[in-house]
């Protein structure tokens, strides 16, 4: 029982540490990579160029990882629901994730640098913005579900 309540606390903390990911870039990235498109985008061209890609491909598998196992340990239990309704809805944000938001940020931050302001990429930018709020709001709202399981005891339910 012990192995698998530290699995759950480890899949929570791993989704914890995406969440405060999040907030951070929302916080202290984004506003100011997409202040005064596409000038504002320097930190991310170069030679010593910022690269927030290289945490997000570390974290996600270990998550991934984590929820899958955890899940299969807690299957007969009542914490079932409450790690696999994540795991859907983290993969599902994982593929969207994939589809339009890395491939429109990286058409964002490839942009040439110019000092003359940009108003369409201005605008795109916008939209990714407001678009990654609703993912990690999306994300909060799925980390709380995942958190409430552990209020769920870790023992094999016998109707299950």
């Amino acid at each position: 029982m012990q192995s698998r309540n530290l699995v759950y606390i480890l899949t929570c903390l791993s989704f914890s540490v995406i969440c405060g990911a999040a907030v951070y870039e929302h916080v202290a990235v984004w506003p100011k990579a997409f202040a005064k498109l596409p000038a504002s985008l320097s930190s991310f061209q170069g030679e010593h160029a910022f690269n927030n890609g290289i945490f997000w491909m570390m974290i996600h598998p270990i998550t991934l990882v984590l929820f899958i196992i955890a899940t299969i340990m807690h299957w007969k239990t009542d914490r079932k629901k409450h790690l696999l309704y994540p795991l859907i809805a983290y993969a599902v944000v994982l593929v969207v994730t994939s589809v339009y938001f890395v491939p429109e940020l990286l058409s964002i931050l490839g942009t040439a640098y110019s000092n003359t302001y940009d108003a369409s990429l201005t605008a795109r930018g916008s939209q990714w913005e407001l678009l990654s709020i609703i993912r990690a709001v999306l994300l909060f709202a799925t980390a709380v579900f995942l958190y409430l399981g552990l209020t769920k005891p870790a023992t094999r339910n016998v109707a299950g």
